[in-house]
């Protein structure tokens, strides 16, 4: 794959650079397109400065989100925040890179699959031993026919440490090697059975074996610890004419090696053939910094990554499988076979709407066809929300607040009672509402609640304040961190504290030029009495 030309590079926010975030983050910058580090730790980020002092830095992800100099985003903070980042990512229309595994749950990797798709943003995963020029050629062996019809496959991954404690030893080094499996056969396991063995933690596997049985008859082992006496990664390959093996810690000449023992048969009797093993000539390359050009090169063309969304919910399928297998102490498991987990309230299919089961729905409330509520909300009594709407986490709703259809509320808002919110309506994330004028802790005021309407299209930036007793005019824009505390006409842009108008906003979200056509969609607007009208 060529490098990414100068003026073609888009910028890149690494968000996460602790353990593997920072090779992440020495990667991008050496292909120069880095522009952000985000992390949590300010520590972390002052040797940043001092490392790359021509990077920026930030502690908060809406900075990473609110910035239009970054297109693609490289998520590598811990997997039970993959979901929720990537989802923010994507709805503000930035190519999306979460490294390995892509979420924890199918619906969360489904839910990202449909918004990458919805708003024509790449999302990729971070399968990196795809990129390995080993593995690379032989794909192309096994594809080509070189080792014959592929009889089974084993994978060994093992290492003394590193010892996780936010996942077991699975989630953490099976799917590298699942990824791999998938990739050479080009189908998914029927059958899935694994076993795991907890020393050091009685909640974590820290050794586990899995068998995954496939539709075609070939078999595959997986052998993963990270309680192994030395370092082990390698591959086998078993086809009826030859054998490979693909070992990542023998040095670049000898990491592919093919071997063509076969099997004789002499009055009736298989006689094993040894024959001399044969090394593979691959040029060296780093297999991270081809995958960091793979994630600009699709962002460039558009292309879709060799290790997309997809990719990455098969490979979650089988974690999953195997997850389950190991908890029922190694029963066979069907991928894809519902066992519990998130609530879909009305049944499967499309038209059911989607609960997380840390999630509190209340007596009384409505959820449309389609919507989907996630981690830690709370929908209170009263409250009807319409259809295809997306509640983040963290969200309170209620009581007796009406949600029209396609409405997004991301992570960290509360729409009170009084508030409305028409069709489509965007609230970014940790925006706040408020309903009562002048509170007071000591003194009840509900009676002086003052009611908000956000009309249809409008879109609420992060971090914006809604002061009670407005109207946000249709297809209006509220900048992130706004003020606002009076009307706001449709379509009008605004900025600031107090929030003032600064332009108009086209109903596609893109800011209008002085002659009032989208240059964008191409929609044309006319002011009639101080006021956007469409034309």
């Amino acid at each position: 794959m060529r490098d990414i030309r100068e003026g073609e590079s888009p910028g890149i926010a690494v968000i996460g650079s602790g353990y593997w975030g920072k090779n992440l983050v020495r990667n991008y910058h050496r292909l120069g397109v880095l522009r952000l580090i985000c992390d949590r730790d300010e520590e972390t980020l002052a040797g940043f400065r001092e490392q790359y002092p021509g990077v920026e830095v930030c502690l908060s992800i809406n900075d990473v989100l609110s910035r239009s100099d970054i297109e693609g985003v490289v998520i590598a903070t811990p997997v039970e925040t993959h979901f929720n980042v990537a989802a923010e990512a994507l709805l503000a229309d930035k190519h999306v890179y979460v490294e390995k595994p892509l979420v924890l749950h199918m619906k969360e990797g489904e839910e990202l699959i449909r918004l990458s798709d919805e708003r024509g943003r790449i999302l990729m995963v971070g399968h990196l031993l795809q990129y390995h020029p080993a593995f690379i050629r032989l794909r192309e062996l096994v594809f080509d026919g070189d080792l014959g019809r592929i009889n089974y496959l084993s994978s060994n991954r093992l290492n003394f440490g590193k010892i996780r404690r936010e996942e077991n030893i699975l989630w953490s080094f099976a799917p590298h090697d699942i990824s791999m499996i998938l990739s050479l056969l080009d189908e998914e396991p029927e059958a899935v059975r694994a076993l795991g063995a907890n020393y050091l933690h009685r909640k974590i596997a820290d050794v586990t074996t899995t068998h995954l049985e496939f539709p075609s008859g070939v078999k595959a082992h997986i052998f993963v610890s990270w309680l192994h006496p030395y370092k082990e990664q390698n591959l086998v390959v078993v086809g009826d004419r030859k054998m490979a093996v693909f070992n990542d810690t023998l040095s670049w000449p000898r990491k592919l090696c093919l071997y063509p023992h076969h099997i004789k048969w002499e009055k009736n009797m298989p006689v094993p053939e040894k024959a001399e093993p044969e090394y593979i000539p691959i040029e060296e390359a780093e297999p991270l910094r081809t995958e960091c050009l793979h994630f600009l090169h699709c962002i460039v063309s558009g292309e879709r990554p060799r290790t997309d969304g997809r990719e990455g919910l098969r490979v979650l399928k089988v974690l999953k499988a195997s997850q389950d297998s190991m908890d029922r102490q190694g029963e066979k498991i069907v991928p894809g076979q519902p066992r519990g987990g998130p609530e879909e309230i009305g049944g499967a299919g499309s038209d059911a709407c989607f609960v997380h089961p840390s999630s509190v729905i209340e007596r009384d409330v409505e959820i449309g066809r389609g919507t989907r509520i996630w981690h830690f909300s709370h929908v209170l009594s009263g409250s009807r929300i319409g259809d295809r709407c997306t509640l983040g986490q963290n969200v309170v709703v209620g009581p007796d607040v009406v949600v029209g259809d396609g409405c997004r509320i991301q992570n960290n808002v509360s729409v009170f009672k009084g508030i409305t919110l028409e069709k489509d309506v965007f609230c970014g994330p940790s925006m706040v509402f408020t309903n009562v004028y002048n509170p007071r802790a000591e003194i009840r005021k509900m009676a002086q609640l003052l009611p908000t309407l956000v009309q249809r299209g409008a879109t609420i930036g992060a971090n914006a304040t809604i002061i009670c007793g407005i109207t946000i005019g249709r297809y209006a824009f509220i900048g992130a961190g706004a003020v606002v505390t009076k009307d706001v006409p449709d379509y009008a842009l605004v900025a600031g504290n107090p929030a003032r108008k600064i332009g108009w906003v086209c109903r596609c979200g893109e800011r209008l030029p002085p002659g009032l056509a989208c240059r964008a969609c191409g929609r044309q607007y006319e002011i009639k009495e101080g006021l956007l009208r469409e034309s």
